[in-house]
């Protein structure tokens, strides 16, 4: 489960106290969200879309183990796919991985198929280290909606965490083509291709990418390490002043970007990497 799960798209039976509660989850106001999904399900225990917002609202505020009960209780009485993916990430979240993957399979055996409990399943898997399971779940679920792209990056990256970057960059790039505005295809990308030592074409992918998000300092510094291993360093370094500019958090990684390239700088006083890199100090 993502850190911050979207919001329930089904829409609310004319309920305007679920509607405010679907919107403070939306606005990441969590303990509201739970507060009034609660009070929704005090008159409608069989309300699902309530049980969706107040288990997702849980879930972000850390006690996915008190998002649990309610799911079950919901997912019980549904047979709702996605109530059941979500009891499934709420149960990883709290360190019960086996209940999370039998409650997957479930999920996934399900017809017709529902793509979010196959892309649930192949990311817990992926993060079990289980790479090879993942990659079967995934393809399964992409042999039955071919159409979803989602899969497709879930698949390219466990591709690539199976160090099979060739399978990976073709996925990603297949997402691209479908999407070329989607930011998290982007950088996938970006990242296997600079891994494979395709500094030029990174380059126009994370551009591509901050096009979309100017604000995002890490893709910044991406862009800077490509810019020094093409020894573009006057770029570089303009970069990576942009990305730590007001930031001293990427101060680090834009020290070892300039450390590590082949046209970079080394500092010896953190006085001088500061003033350098725009901040107040290292």
């Amino acid at each position: 489960m993502s850190k911050r799960p979207p919001s329930p798209e089904r829409p609310s039976p004319n309920n305007p106290a679920l509607d405010k509660a679907i919107l403070a989850l939306r606005m990441q106001r969590f303990s509201e969200a739970e507060r009034l999904a609660l009070d929704v399900l005090k008159s409608n225990r069989g309300n699902i879309v309530a049980a969706d917002v107040l288990g997702r609202a849980l879930v972000m505020q850390n006690r996915a183990d008190e998002a649990i009960d309610p799911l079950q209780r919901a997912a019980r009485r549904s047979n709702d796919p996605a109530i059941e993916t979500l009891l499934a990430a709420a149960l990883a979240v709290a360190g019960r991985s086996d209940e999370a993957l039998e409650q997957l399979r479930h999920t996934t055996a399900r017809r017709p198929p529902f793509p979010p409990a196959f892309i649930e399943l192949g990311g817990q898997l992926r993060k079990l280290g289980r790479f090879d399971e993942g990659i079967a779940v995934l393809e399964s679920g992409l042999a039955l909606t071919p159409d979803v792209l989602d899969l497709r990056m879930g698949l390219g990256h466990l591709h690539a965490n199976h160090n099979d970057r060739a399978k990976a960059r073709a996925l990603f790039s297949q997402v691209l083509a479908a999407a070329p505005a989607r930011h998290d295809a982007l950088l996938a990308l970006a990242k296997a291709m600079a891994l494979d030592g395709d500094y030029a074409a990174a380059v126009d992918l994370y551009r591509r990418a901050l096009a979309l998000h100017p604000d995002d300092a890490a893709t910044r510094v991406s862009l800077g390490k490509c810019l020094l291993e093409l020894g573009e360093r006057d770029a570089a370094e303009a970069t990576l002043r942009a990305a730590t500019r007001g930031s001293a958090q990427l101060a680090g990684p834009a020290l070892m970007a300039l450390a590590a390239g082949p046209h970079g700088r080394f500092f010896l006083r953190p006085s001088a990497a500061a003033k350098f890199l725009c901040v107040e100090k290292i």
